[in-house]
């Protein structure tokens, strides 16, 4: 695994509050906050719910965006931003894979029917370090 790979896993490996973008039917950016993590593929995932206005945005235009890696402006060393593909899965397996114990008051278990799960392929993620103006690069 490169350098960089692992530095940017590291940043993704467990929950963590990322930006998400999608584009609305009128063409435009919308973001919320998600709590993201990453499996060693490079995959993101994160739970929502079935009827979502991003369920739905992602159906009809599946790139996305995320920036996500400052908790805070004390602590901020370095972040990412992801381009990546996002598609929509509602198989039991993947949900059980998916869930952990923060889910608990949002939804009724892993086999709540409004429960499913978000899968970011990234192509391109760009790791930035505070006081250096260009990124270092990853892509697909």
């Amino acid at each position: 695994m490169s350098d960089l790979k692992a530095k940017i896993l590291e940043k993704m490996k467990t929950h963590t509050l990322a930006s998400f973008a999608t584009v609305t039917d009128e063409r435009k950016p919308w973001t919320r906050y998600v709590v993201i993590s990453a499996d060693d593929q490079m995959n993101i995932w994160f739970a929502t719910f079935k009827g979502s206005r991003k369920v739905s945005q992602i159906a009809d235009n599946p790139e996305v965006h995320l920036t996500l890696g400052v908790g805070d402006m004390q602590n901020a060393v370095s972040w990412l931003q992801v381009e990546g593909r996002a598609e929509i899965i509602e198989d039991s397996e993947t949900k059980q894979t998916v869930w952990y114990d923060m889910l608990e008051p949002i939804f009724a278990g892993p086999d709540d029917p409004n429960y499913v799960v978000c899968k970011i392929a990234p192509y391109r993620i760009e790791y930035y370090t505070m006081n250096k103006q260009n990124p270092d690069i990853w892509e697909a």
